[in-house]
């Protein structure tokens, strides 16, 4: 059985090369590694930024030690993202490792030469990140959790614990790089099982609200919104504006379903946390990112939350408590 925080390395050899950052190999120098997360402080991040140390501590980095972290917390303005990427870079650091979907376009757009780490990129070739995932090729490679079929796979499930569903909302932040894919990847998934989908925006919780109403008022039956830092960040806040609306919520990690969704379907994004460090070790012991594979999770986490379901007037069916990886009384 594979473990749950085991991920698939995608086709390609990992080879050992004069690094990147060859400054990190100077005798007796503590490496300097940037961490570009998404929320506005690391309570904000809970398990994700907690993981991450623990990733580190696992190799035995400690913070201080034989290694500084430097810590960025952009609170999802766009503005903060560019002036604390720069910031980082003009740090020299030397590796850069961003968390969250809209953190690494920052990173692309302000270094080709500091290696970037990413993690929980939902497209990297697409976004022109790496020219291939078993092969990334230039100064960026880490682990993505995106992908049509998994897109798929959760509006399914939500029909299918929504007998009768037809409409379908998607809340997105055209702030970010990934909204027009998600929207994309969205619509034909819906498409394919029958369901109309529409696009919803918001750029801040004022915003959200507008665009629960407006999903009301448009005869929307369900909510899905797939991986984005202001929907994680608000997610407690999502999920009680859903109940209230009855609006069933679908999302992306367990993170955001234990805040009141009424199912999830994705990788374990914690696991991914931990696992990031383990890219920064290898490139600062001399491996270049760009012959370093992107990787993929190869286990997806199916959650029901019944008593959300109760609170909506829905009865899940047997069968789809039965695949469920964890049902919530």
């Amino acid at each position: 059985m594979i473990d749950r925080r085991t991920f698939l390395i995608c086709t390609g050899t990992v080879l050992l090369a004069a690094p990147l950052a060859a400054d990190a190999q100077e005798a007796g120098r503590i490496p300097r590694v940037g961490v570009l997360w998404h929320a506005g402080s690391a309570d904000e991040e809970g398990a994700y930024y907690t993981g991450l140390l623990e990733g580190f501590r696992d190799l035995g980095y400690v913070d201080g030690r034989n290694i500084i972290l430097e810590h960025r917390f952009p609170n999802e303005m766009p503005e903060r993202f560019r002036s604390m990427t720069a910031e980082l870079v003009a740090l020299k650091v030397d590796v850069l490792v961003t968390v969250g979907t809209q953190t690494a376009p920052y990173a692309r757009n302000a270094t080709t030469s500091i290696p970037v780490v990413f993690i929980f990129v939902p497209d990297p070739v697409g976004s022109k990140f790496v020219d291939s995932l078993g092969r990334p090729g230039r100064n960026m490679t880490g682990l993505s959790q995106f992908g049509a079929d998994i897109v798929l796979k959760r509006l399914q499930f939500l029909k299918e614990i929504s007998p009768g569903l037809s409409r379908v909302a998607l809340l997105v932040n055209p702030n970010t790089e990934v909204a027009s894919l998600y929207k994309r990847v969205t619509e034909t998934a819906a498409a394919e099982l029958g369901l109309k989908n529409h696009t919803f925006e918001a750029r801040s919780l004022d915003e959200l609200e507008r665009a629960f109403d407006a999903m009301v008022k448009a005869g929307m039956q369900a909510v899905t919104i797939n991986g984005e830092g202001l929907a994680y960040q608000q997610r407690a806040h999502i999920a009680r504006m859903t109940l209230a609306r009855r609006l069933p919520l679908a999302v992306w990690s367990r993170e955001t379903f234990e805040a009141g969704a009424l199912m999830s379907y994705g990788a374990d994004q914690v696991a991914m946390c931990r696992r990031g460090p383990v890219f920064v070790d290898k490139i600062l012991k001399g491996a270049k990112p760009g012959d370093l594979p992107v990787e993929q999770p190869t286990k997806l986490e199916f959650l029901i939350n019944r008593k959300t379901a109760r609170a909506l007037g829905l009865t899940i069916p047997q069968i789809m408590l039965l695949r469920a990886d964890e049902v919530i009384q």
